[in-house]
């Protein structure tokens, strides 16, 4: 099966890199403990049109993306609004938590995680 491709910008692959080199600790947690083992497939930092997701999977579509305090902001709440309505345009589905939600209700944040999952077939 093909997985469909989303195009991006050829110069973000430097910043995903550097973003894959230095994770918060909550996402250092969500893919230690369980994305980069999960049954489907992750990636982390990966480019997509002119954003970098936190995490992709490609055969659901889903970008899930762990957001510190600056996402809290007016401006980082426009910011994210017009990202997921981006995203939203290539069929992908964007889930959010918190860097507080990792960390302190880790259990239910993959919960979360494995709902969606499950309510998206491949497409």
């Amino acid at each position: 099966m093909a997985r469909p491709f989303v195009q991006y910008r050829r110069e973000l692959k430097g910043r995903a890199r550097a973003l894959r080199r230095d994770p918060t600790p909550a996402e250092r947690k969500l893919w230690f403990d369980f994305l980069r083992t999960h049954r489907l497939k992750f990636t982390r930092q990966k480019p997509l049109r002119r954003y970098v997701a936190d995490f992709y999977c490609a055969q659901r579509k889903v970008v899930i993306e762990v957001d510190g305090d600056t996402h809290y902001t007016c401006r980082g709440e426009h910011y994210d609004a017009v990202r997921t309505g981006a995203l939203a345009e290539e069929g992908i589905h964007v889930l959010r938590f918190t860097n507080i939600e990792v960390m302190q209700q880790f259990e239910a944040v993959c919960q979360r995680i494995e709902e969606l999952l499950s309510f998206i077939p491949d497409p």
